[in-house]
């Protein structure tokens, strides 16, 4: 009997293992899928965004790390390499030290998080995931549980390895990014996160404009933006409402402060999305920035 954690289908399933070449539309174009952390391996590709100036080679191996209810769909069409996706019940709730640490890795780029392998990290993955995908396939969700455990644990590993064997500006960056995920909904000013760092203002914003090209205050309305937009296209709140849960005092001011960001009005970024979605759900709907 079939382990219906394991079905090939999204409904009853808590995780999903395929080769890239061989995924089927009915997974592309499930409606349940928004509900999976997507882990997204390409092998000897290039990259799917557009790559900063310290990443030199365009082919190697890329890992794009998917959080749920994400915005943008990453188009794979053709690409060589591995997909997992797992639902949140997946893991063990009481490992809140191991939860956080993965949430940060997922989250701390907004839409997805990107890490290019280097070929030691990728052999060593390579190694787990082979025992992974064994497993998955004799449907034995104790092994697999387990084995998604360390492989998400080696993921963690080689982020904060490459963030913090950076110079200490990149450090700061990271730091400041993980303060901003667990607090731009309710403090929305640049020193607050400043004087968690240690730093001013004024260098905080020179850091951030150094090696993000953004300050502070602009990474900030990106997140809440992010957030607005994720709301918007994937919860059944009342653009009010959402306006509320991201702490505006009013649906009139974010509708003001979202327009000012994107262009749109919440309404109109609502309608395109909902009509990109249908027709051409498995690619962005926008632009991503990796």
């Amino acid at each position: 009997m079939i382990n219906a954690a394991l079905q090939p289908g999204l409904e009853k399933s808590l995780i999903y293992i395929r080769n890239l070449g061989n995924c089927p539309p009915s997974y592309l174009n499930d409606p349940g899928r928004k509900d999976f952390f997507e882990i997204v391996w390409l092998k000897n590709e290039e990259a799917l965004h557009a790559l900063k100036d310290t990443e030199l080679e365009a082919k190697a191996d890329w890992i794009y790390l998917i959080p749920p209810y994400r915005v943008h769909q990453l188009n794979k069409a053709g690409k060589n390499g591995e997909l997992i996706s797992f639902k949140r019940s997946m893991l063990e709730e009481e490992d809140k030290e191991f939860l956080l640490d993965l949430f940060k890795i997922f989250n701390v780029q907004g839409e997805f998080s990107c890490l290019r392998l280097n070929e030691t990290s990728a052999t060593e993955l390579s190694g787990i995931f082979q025992l992974l995908d064994k497993e998955y396939t004799s449907n034995n969700i104790i092994m697999v549980r387990a084995l998604l455990k360390v492989f998400l644990l080696k993921l963690i590993q080689v982020k904060e390895h490459e963030f913090t064997t950076q110079d200490i500006h990149q450090k700061r960056v990271y730091e400041f990014l993980m303060l901003l995920e667990s607090n731009y909904q309710q403090v929305r000013n640049t020193d607050f996160y400043a004087g968690k760092l240690g730093i001013s203002s004024k260098r905080l914003n020179q850091i951030l404009k150094d090696k993000l090209n953004k300050t502070g205050m602009q990474l900030i309305h990106d997140r809440l933006i992010l957030e607005a937009k994720r709301s918007i296209i994937h919860s059944e709140n009342t653009i009010k409402e959402i306006a509320y849960e991201l702490g505006f005092s009013d649906r009139p001011y974010f509708s003001r402060f979202f327009k000012k960001q994107t262009g749109q009005t919440p309404e109109e970024f609502q309608k395109q999305a909902k009509t990109h979605i249908k027709i051409k759900f498995n690619t962005l709907v926008g632009d991503i920035e990796g």
